[in-house]
């Protein structure tokens, strides 16, 4: 019967193992009327296998006026990802629908408003080259940066 109890405990340890090497990174992004992000890099240590942001609009104007949101893709895909993102729907944060090219995204918000993403680094590569935008139309030329992992 101890054995049977030293077993079922062992196997409960390490079921429980990975959740205990998890670890979760979170950043806080400022934007403002004047499309500007407040950081221009993010990087992400290798040993995190979430990461959480926190975009903040610090401006006035309405998220139909000057609306902002963090999107985070491959950087060779930025660029399509905004452009195509230009034909979409307010309602839809500027962002074609089901594009799998984003990897993660925040709603968009206006002044005084704040939205937030969580999402796994497991689809992440070590040494990727992955930009961060803002998708309003128009917005991406100013408002973009790095995110680095690992």
């Amino acid at each position: 019967m101890k054995s049977l109890v030293a077993l079922v405990l062992l196997v409960a340890g390490l079921m429980a193992a990975p959740h205990a090497l998890a670890r979760s990174c979170a950043f806080s992004v400022g934007s403002n009327d004047q499309m500007r992000f407040d950081t221009s890099t993010m990087k992400v240590a290798a040993d995190c296998t979430e990461v959480v942001v926190t975009l903040r609009h610090t401006g006035t104007l309405a998220a139909k006026v000057m609306g902002h949101n963090w999107v985070l893709t491959r950087t060779p895909d930025m660029q399509a990802v905004a452009m195509d993102g230009m034909r979409a729907r307010f309602e839809d944060d500027y962002l074609a629908p089901g594009d799998k090219r984003v990897i993660a995204h925040t709603q968009l918000i206006g002044g005084g408003q704040v939205a937030s993403v969580r999402f796994s680094t497991k689809g992440l590569q070590k040494g990727g080259a992955y930009s961060f935008f803002c998708s309003f139309p128009g917005h991406f030329g100013l408002m973009r940066g790095t995110l680095s992992f690992g």
